[in-house]
């Protein structure tokens, strides 16, 4: 299944967080996940800061195994198309517009998303109800 797997599931997977196994069987297979650069930028940032440089490196190589998705024109007007519909930043909106623009799922555990067409939402509260 063609799929974007978000930044916060990335994290998840990467950290061996509590939903880690519902991100794992789509990062397991990065022949099928579209990347979006910003996914790359918000990875790094994050690994960067809390990892390190060196392991911030290994996930933006780890990245590049996946269909690295640049920003361009059609998906810069369709994410703000959706930014304006759905009220979501500009990182949200290019994630789900690549997706959408790819016929792809939108994988996350991001609560912006919840809802949206083509999403499949994982409830990180889940385990505190």
């Amino acid at each position: 299944m063609a799929c974007v797997v978000d930044t916060c599931g990335w994290i998840e997977w990467l950290t061996d967080g509590v939903l880690a196994a519902e991100f794992e069987p789509q990062l397991d297979n990065l022949a099928d996940v579209y990347i979006p650069t910003v996914i790359q930028f918000e990875l790094y940032k994050w690994v960067k800061r809390e990892r390190g440089e060196a392991r911030a490196l290994e996930v933006a190589a780890l990245t590049e195994q996946g269909n690295v998705v640049p920003l361009h024109t059609t998906i810069s007007l369709l994410a703000a198309d959706i930014a304006l519909q759905h009220g979501l930043s500009f990182a949200d909106a290019v994630i789900y517009a690549t997706a959408q623009h790819k016929d792809a799922v939108l994988v996350t555990e991001d609560d912006h998303f919840k809802g949206l067409p083509g999403v499949v939402y994982f409830d990180k509260n889940w385990n505190r109800r």
